[in-house]
Formats: structure tokens, C-alpha cells, sequence
């Protein structure tokens, strides 16, 4: 896969856990060691705001992508190579998933989760076959991984995920599977 530009979905808060914020400084790195582009939702809090200093810090590129309802709650980045202010999360979304070649979740929110449900809902329906790469931080999305597994056996899930929905448990590890 030639990957110049990946979609993280990941929290605007921090998390009480530090290896949260660990994992999202080194994925900062690696993604502007590798060159690859960030697209993310464009705010400066958290997990998020985090992302983008981490990849600012190394001289990356970042495109931030924010609805006008979140300038305020997020404030968002001043510093990103571009940001985009759309009307709306669903616009923010699909704007997202246009720009990027394949998407890391971090852990987070109801927010991260709709994120990543609708992409793995996208991928389910053949709207897209973007690989979705989830950093499960100290087992953050365990509970997760387990009920994804029950959805497949209990036939609610229609097709192989492991084709296209990789668990990892380190930010090495992602981009060992992503290259």
C-alpha cells in the first residue's frame, strides 16, 4: 500500500491513563519519520491537540478538519499546514475518509467511537476498503476487540474483519503491520 496520508480518530480529552498520551507522541513521530500526511479533526485538546504538536514538533504535515459548531468547544489548531471548517460533523467525516488512505483509532469518546463505527459500517458495505488500524493502548479497546469477535459469530457481521481491522498494542507494532 503507498501510504501518504492516514485519518486518526482519537479523543479531545486526554484520558487518565499516561500511555495514552505516550502512544500518541510516538505515533506523531513515526508518522512524520515515514512522511506520512495526518488528517485528523483539528482541534488542540487532548489526545488530538496532542497528535498535532507531536507531528508539528517534528515538522509534519497535518491537515485539521473541524465542523463550525466545534471551533469553540475544541478551539482549534492554529498551527496545522491547512484547516478546513465545514458545517457539520457528517461533512467533517466524509471529508476525513475522502483525504486519507487508511485510519488509526486511538482511544477516546462516543465521538472516536461514531468515527470508527461508521467507517467499519463503510467498509461492511463496500462504500470503501480502507484499512482501520486500532491502537489498543494498554487494552484500552479489549472489550471491544472480544464483542467484534461475538458479532462475527453470532453471524451479525457479514464479512472477514481481520482483512481490514488490525489490533495492535504499540504504536511499532501499527506501523509494522501498516508497511
Amino acid at each position: 500500500m503507498n501510504l501518504e496520508s492516514v485519518a486518526v480518530f482519537c479523543g479531545s480529552h486526554s484520558g487518565k491513563n499516561p500511555v495514552f498520551t505516550q502512544h500518541v507522541k510516538e505515533l506523531g513521530k513515526l508518522l512524520t519519520m515515514l512522511k506520512v500526511k495526518l488528517v485528523y479533526g483539528g482541534g488542540q485538546k487532548g489526545l488530538m491537540g496532542t497528535l498535532a504538536d507531536s507531528v508539528l514538533e517534528q515538522e509534519g504535515h497535518i491537515m485539521g478538519i473541524i465542523p463550525e459548531l466545534l471551533i469553540e468547544w475544541e478551539v482549534q489548531h492554529k498551527g496545522l499546514s491547512e484547516l478546513a471548517i465545514v458545517p457539520d460533523m457528517h461533512a467533517r467525516k466524509k471529508m476525513i475518509y475522502d483525504r486519507c488512505d487508511a485510519v488509526i483509532v486511538l482511544p477516546g469518546g462516543f465521538g472516536t467511537m461514531d468515527e470508527l463505527f461508521e467507517i467499519l459500517t463503510w467498509n461492511q458495505l463496500k462504500i470503501h476498503s480502507k484499512k482501520i488500524y486500532i491502537l489498543n493502548s494498554d487494552g484500552f479497546y479489549n472489550h471491544l476487540q472480544k464483542h467484534m469477535l461475538l458479532m462475527e459469530k453470532e453471524g451479525f457481521i457479514h464479512s472477514d474483519q481481520s482483512e481490514s481491522v488490525f489490533f495492535c498494542t504499540t504504536p511499532i507494532e501499527l506501523f509494522n503491520k501498516i508497511s
